[in-house]
């Protein structure tokens, strides 16, 4: 794939030295890919979800309660249960998110009757009547068959508090698993992952980098969990959205005097097709918006680059994690919807947004070990949306399935050399690929072609597998604003993709404009 992804600027600048007739020839790329040279696993975990008490993510989403007649389990939404099974979820991060440093756990444990009720201060002043609390968020989670990333009150909470928390999750015996056992749950959970406090830069808390470090080491300190078990704790990270030139600092700051007291930290970074303050419509765009939103989400590579860096400098070990627990696509809110709840539609743009970023964490497998897309349901970038009792799954969960062959996969080596898609000042190259050998020991390629006018030509030499044939599954649509939704919610959908041969160890494929296909070498 491409080694580093050139900044925007430099791109323009490279697009106007290519002659106008090279600027016009049809998509292509040539790769070499080198099964004999296996990389490091790919975590199941970059395919994790985030789900926060924002909007109808939860109430709705996952929560009807246990007298609704949409049918459900113990409150929880058998539908969109089954269809998180479905792209085999690996880990959901709850309750926040901006939220979570707002969250005070005792107000969601006990009879639901008597939870107190609270006004959600971040995300649209609606009322938190906290009906879905930690045992609810466990029993999802569970049904769903996914690890737990809770993420703790730092911001105006205590140690002492988060120490209960983690106590009462997960310990066998004493008061609080007592009282664990009165509420219903007499066995301690599992807490995989534990996020000390989110954006303490900003939501959580508006700290300096170095006093986050400090709270961070605190807070920390008190994180314990019984003898024989493991809780992974990820330091607050940093973001891009706001200002690039600081936010190496405050990973630099926070694996220098924090580095001992973590097991990671997160990075954010959210694909603004407009700017932070004037996103745009998810829905209303034409190719310039397009190649806009795909050239700033190549912006991921250059961002994980630079913090692996400064980890390896600390952690030379390769012992410490990043998490990029809030990414994916962030429009202006659905006309005629609550602004405060984040609600967009999801596009053929949106899958593209998705399958390139995915590609990239491939490539960062050493370091990037979990990510969690923003977020899972009738929020940002989501899988599901749901209205009442109608559910529908969008662009972007199809992409997760298609992508299921790459968890806990084997990365394999990629040399990719692209041609570039470019409109207006916006240059990015026309494909890319990420391959992986996977538990079933074959060999997968993903593909992804960014052109939205021209299929691409991809021609490929396979080195360390025998492959006697290759099939394929594509996402792809009519435009580039096709969507999925109640009145048509297959409109985008995967189908069978026969246009790759492979002959010895020579593969060839051309891809339809705006596709993603994934490539089966059996």
């Amino acid at each position: 794939m491409m080694k580093r992804l050139i900044a925007l600027a430099l791109c323009a600048s490279m697009l106007a030295l290519q002659p106008a007739a090279a600027q016009q020839n049809a998509p292509s790329a040539t790769m070499t890919i080198d099964a004999a040279k296996p990389g490091p696993r790919i975590d199941r975990r970059i395919f994790g979800q985030f789900a926060e008490h924002l909007g109808t993510g939860i109430y709705g989403g996952v929560w009807v309660g246990p007298g609704s007649k949409i049918p459900n389990t113990r409150g929880i939404r058998n539908d969109v249960v089954a269809a998180l099974r479905a792209i085999k979820v690996p880990v959901i991060r709850w309750p926040g998110g901006c939220f979570a440093d707002e969250y005070h756990w005792r107000e969601g444990i006990g009879p639901r009757k008597q939870r107190p009720v609270k006004v959600n201060t971040h995300w649209g002043g609606v009322t938190e009547d906290n009906a879905f609390g930690t045992h609810e968020f466990f029993d999802f989670i569970e049904q769903v068959g996914a690890e737990a990333y809770v993420s703790g009150n730092v911001g105006n909470g205590t140690p002492a508090e988060m120490a209960e928390w983690i106590e009462y999750m997960t310990a066998p015996a004493g008061s609080l698993a007592d009282l664990r056992a009165k509420n219903g749950h007499k066995e301690p959970w599992k807490v995989q992952w534990f996020g000390i406090g989110n954006e303490l830069w900003g939501c959580g808390g508006n700290m300096r980098p170095e006093y986050a470090a400090d709270v961070t080491k605190r807070y920390s300190t008190f994180i314990k969990v019984p003898r024989g078990t493991k809780t992974l704790k990820i330091a607050s990270g940093a973001t891009h959205n706001v200002f690039d030139w600081a936010e190496y600092n405050w990973t630099e700051v926070m694996m220098r005097e924090a580095g001992s007291e973590i097991d990671g930290t997160g990075v954010h970074y959210y694909t603004f097709p407009g700017s932070m303050r004037s996103k745009g419509s998810a829905t209303d765009f034409d190719e310039e918006g397009w190649a806009r939103a795909l050239a700033k989400t190549l912006k991921m590579d250059e961002y994980l680059t630079g913090h692996e860096k400064i980890m390896d400098k600390y952690d030379p070990q390769n012992e410490k994690l990043i998490a990029v627990d809030e990414w994916g696509a962030w429009h202006d809110p659905t006309p005629g919807s609550n602004p405060g709840f984040l609600q967009q539609q999801n596009t053929m743009r949106d899958a593209m947004i998705a399958a390139l970023n995915i590609n990239i964490f491939a490539h960062h497998a050493r370091r990037v070990r979990m990510a969690n897309i923003a977020q899972m349901i009738n929020v940002l970038q989501a899988m599901i949306l749901t209205d009442g009792p109608k559910m529908v799954l969008t662009p972007t969960y199809h992409v997760f399935d298609l992508y299921k062959p790459f968890q806990d996969a084997t990365f394999i080596p990629v040399e990719l050399k692209s041609t570039w898609y470019h409109k207006d000042q916006w240059a990015i190259p026309a494909v890319s690929a990420a391959a992986v050998r996977g538990t079933d020991g074959k060999v997968y390629l993903a593909l992804v072609n960014v052109d939205p006018n021209s299929p691409a030509s991809v021609s490929a030499t396979v080195n360390g597998v025998t492959a006697g044939s290759v099939t394929g599954r594509i996402l792809t649509a009519d435009t580039m604003q096709a969507l999925n939704d109640f009145a048509a919610p297959d409109r985008v959908k995967p189908a069978a993709f026969t246009g790759a041969q492979i002959a010895g160890n020579s593969l060839s494929a051309t891809l339809p404009a705006k596709s993603i296909v994934m490539l089966e070498l059996n």
